[in-house]
């Protein structure tokens, strides 16, 4: 049922309205920063998420992979100097945009809660930071992306990648939302809520890139 008390994950307002539901789910929106996120009480459990996770047959030799991923390589590559180091936060079992990166010369450390659990990197400071196919999972958005936001050094870069909804997206319909692990669900004007939360200017590439630049 929904609970006029809930607070929106990402900005914390008060203004929240039920959304849509269907027979899996009850979807919330948020007037302030258009975050559309699923009730927490119907998230899976870590157990249940992982187990999809393990279901993924991404792989770092598989060239359409690859071009998916470029969608991210492309635009951060054309901000990066020499020498620059990374994090790949949420690389999944089969990190591949790391190794995209090695091989022009930079080095990327990793980031997985089930695959790369590796929280020293949260002590480091980065030159960019990649989060690709992973914000819409997160159940403390607020917390995640301001704690990622906070490893950049001055003039890095944070690229996100979710696919974002538009005027055009029908909902009921929409592929992305049947997948029980997507619980958040952002639009530009979302990520421009960040943008402007972290001082910085964001650039959009397509419908499901966005790139901010400190």
């Amino acid at each position: 049922m929904f609970s006029y008390f809930m607070l929106c994950p990402l900005c914390q307002s008060q203004n929240i309205a039920p959304y849509y539901q269907d027979q899996d789910a009850h979807y919330l929106s948020c007037s302030h920063c258009e975050l559309v996120f699923v009730a927490h009480e119907y998230h899976l459990s870590d157990v249940e998420e992982k187990l999809r996770y393990d279901k993924h047959q991404n792989k770092p030799n598989d060239s359409a992979y690859q071009v998916f991923l470029s969608q991210v390589f492309n635009p951060v590559m054309v901000h990066l100097k020499k020498g620059a180091k990374g994090l790949d936060f949420g690389c999944g079992p089969g990190p591949t945009l790391s190794l995209m990166f090695e091989k022009q010369g930079y080095q990327v450390d990793l980031f997985d809660k089930f695959y790369a659990d590796n929280p020293e990197v949260f002590s480091n400071q980065y030159d960019f930071i990649t989060a690709t196919e992973v914000v819409e999972h997160l159940s403390e958005p607020r917390f995640e992306l301001n704690r990622l936001f906070g490893l950049l050094k001055k003039g890095g870069v944070l690229a996100i990648m979710t696919q974002m909804i538009t005027k055009e997206t029908d909902f009921s319909t929409w592929y992305y939302k049947n997948d029980p692990t997507h619980i958040c669900f952002f639009s530009e004007k979302t990520m421009r809520y960040l943008a402007q939360q972290w001082g910085v200017k964001v650039k959009f590439f397509a419908n499901n890139v966005a790139l901010f630049v400190s």
